[in-house]
């Protein structure tokens, strides 16, 4: 009920304003983002990849409904993915990218999203890296996974995202499940309807393991989006039968950071999700969501914010 309730209030314009003009909130979020500027998210990826991780940058919006503001995302990216090569962090897949297709025109115009996702793709080819298509609710998924299609014919390394609390996603890892394709696995963090998703954390476990041994069956290149123990588990059992190298876990910014290290003390590759910034609020709502422990934090700022 809890987590209904926050990702309600996701999208409230009024609690919105709310919580992010709160002092406090700042101060929280820093927790979960790398901050609002490219230097930010530079500097973050400096300090993960000298600890021996990976990464995957979200410049943060969503929902965009003006084409200009669509081409200053793009232009973002662009930005971003050059600094990122300038300070040598591109090499070796240790930095991509991942964007949403909201925030570069999805609401406006498929091929707008298409060609400046296009775009993107372009500059990280010449960086010398990849780009992650991030899934967003589920009226979005047909749409994402066609341009995911059409991009592949030029760039073949995108990478796609799959939610398993939807009750499509098991055929859909079936058919993604095949030679080069990369696909982050990850339970989902919207408010979807009984029709279409999974309601509880049990179903949403369960169909998520179905999903990772598809995975792990598969030809791709599976990339673990988890930081539940017991699934983080599973998934190091289903890989023992593959090299290592040949699949990722991935985890966010700010949330278990010493599983991170653990992981990647053990020679396993770990991609740290980074978020950087000012159109944080829907990021933080959702990762409230995802886990009770995220909202005791929260609070236990406010109630100390003075």
């Amino acid at each position: 009920m809890l987590r209904q309730v926050i990702l309600a209030t996701s999208r409230n314009g009024t609690v919105k304003k709310v919580v992010a003009g709160a002092p406090v909130s700042r101060s929280v979020v820093k927790r979960f983002v790398a901050g609002e500027g490219v230097d930010d998210a530079v500097r973050a990826t400096r300090e993960l990849t000298s600890a021996g991780l990976t990464v995957s940058l979200d410049h943060l919006g969503e929902d965009t409904l003006d084409a200009g503001q669509a081409d200053a995302t793009v232009k973002a990216y662009l930005v971003l993915l050059q600094r990122l090569s300038e300070a040598g962090l591109t090499g070796g897949g240790r930095a991509e990218v991942s964007v949403k297709l909201t925030a570069v025109g999805q609401a406006i115009d498929r091929t707008l999203a298409l060609e400046n996702a296009r775009r993107i793709c372009e500059a990280a080819r010449n960086a010398g890296t990849t780009v992650t298509l991030d899934m967003e609710d589920h009226t979005t998924t047909d749409s994402t996974l066609e341009v995911l299609r059409e991009l592949r014919m030029d760039f073949p390394d995108t990478g796609a995202v799959l939610q398993s609390y939807l009750r499509r996603t098991e055929a859909d890892c079936r058919d993604l499940a095949t030679a080069g394709s990369r696909v982050r696995l990850c339970k989902g963090a919207y408010k979807e309807p009984e029709s279409v998703a999974y309601q509880s954390a049990h179903e949403v476990n369960r169909s998520y393991v179905r999903c990772l041994k598809v995975l792990m069956a598969g030809e791709g290149y599976p990339m673990v989006a988890s930081h539940d123990p017991r699934l983080v588990a599973i998934a190091t059992t289903l890989a023992a039968k593959r090299a290592k190298g040949t699949y990722e876990f991935q985890m966010l910014y700010g949330i278990r950071p010493a599983e991170q290290k653990r992981l990647a003390a053990e020679g396993e590759t770990v991609r740290v999700y980074v978020p950087y910034g000012d159109e944080w609020y829907g990021y933080l709502m959702r990762r409230l969501a995802e886990r009770p422990a995220n909202v005791a934090f929260f609070l236990r700022a406010l109630a100390t914010r003075s």
